[in-house]
C-alpha cells in the first residue's frame, strides 16, 4: 500500500491543494446499512440511484461538482444488516475482486447493536476480540494492492458517554483507531463527529434510531470523509 500521502500535498498554480484521488481512480466503500442506503446489490455504481442515498452518494456528488476534470469511480459495496463477520465473508467478492485503488471500510454498528436489541441471541453478537480480528483480516487482504485504506468508525448518535450502547461502541471505535495507527491507514472518526454535532442539535434531527442518518447526517459524514482527502472547497 502506498502510504506517502505527503506526495499529494503539492500545490497547483493557484496555490490550492491537489486532492489524493487521481483521474480514473476507483474507490470501493464497504459497510453495512449506513453505507448501503438503497444501493444496488451486491455492488452499486453508475447511473440513477444505484449508488444509494448514503454519504457515499454525497461524496460522489461533491467530487463531481468540485473536481469535474477528475473522473473518480465510486462503488458502493454496503449491505444492510451486515456485521464485520458478514462483511469479511464477502470481502473477496465485493471488494478485493473489484481491484480498487482506494478502499473505505465502515463496519461495526451491527456488531454492537445486536448485543442490545437481541441480547438473548449471542450467536448474532460480534464481540470486540472477533471484531478486531475481522477488521484486521480485511485490512491484510487489501493493503498491499491499493493506494490507501480509510477506516470509518462505527457510531451511535449519543453524546452521553455513559449511555450503555455508547460505552460499548467506544470500544469498537478504539479498535478502529489502533488498527489505523498500526497499519498507517486513514482514520475517520464518525463517533466524535456525531458527538460534537449532537451537543448542538438532538440526534432525532438526523435519525430517530440514533443510527440511520437522513441527508443531513449523510452530508456530515461525507464532509468528515473529505476532510481526509485534501478536498478543496475553494477550488
Amino acid at each position: 500500500m502506498q502510504t506517502d500521502y505527503a506526495a499529494h500535498q503539492k500545490s497547483d498554480f493557484k496555490g490550492a491543494f491537489i486532492m489524493i484521488f487521481k483521474d480514473m481512480d476507483r474507490i470501493v466503500f464497504a459497510g453495512d446499512s449506513v453505507t448501503d442506503m438503497g444501493s444496488e446489490q451486491p455492488v452499486g455504481e453508475g447511473l440513477f440511484d444505484n449508488v444509494g442515498r448514503s454519504y457515499v452518494r454525497v461524496i460522489e456528488n461533491m467530487l463531481a461538482v468540485y473536481y469535474p476534470e477528475t473522473k473518480v469511480r465510486i462503488t458502493n459495496s454496503g449491505t444492510s444488516g451486515n456485521t464485520s463477520r458478514d462483511l469479511l465473508s464477502r470481502f473477496e467478492r465485493d471488494v478485493v475482486s473489484l481491484k480498487p485503488d482506494w478502499v473505505s471500510i465502515c463496519i461495526g454498528i451491527n456488531d454492537v447493536w445486536r448485543q442490545f436489541d437481541c441480547p438473548a441471541m449471542p450467536d448474532t453478537h460480534v464481540l470486540p476480540d472477533e471484531y478486531e480480528k475481522n477488521l484486521e483480516e480485511m485490512i491484510l487482504q487489501i493493503k498491499d494492492d491499493v493506494k490507501g485504506i480509510f477506516i470509518l468508525t462505527p457510531y451511535i448518535m449519543e453524546p452521553n458517554r455513559e449511555d450503555m450502547m455508547r460505552k460499548r461502541m467506544d470500544e469498537y471505535v478504539a479498535i478502529c483507531k489502533n488498527l489505523s495507527k498500526k497499519y498507517g491507514l486513514i482514520f475517520v472518526d464518525f463517533q466524535k463527529m456525531y458527538e460534537d454535532y449532537c451537543k448542538i442539535r438532538h440526534s432525532s434531527y438526523i435519525a430517530w434510531d440514533r443510527i440511520h442518518p437522513n441527508q443531513v447526517g449523510a452530508t456530515l459524514m461525507a464532509r468528515e470523509f473529505l476532510k481526509k482527502c485534501e478536498f478543496d472547497y475553494n477550488k
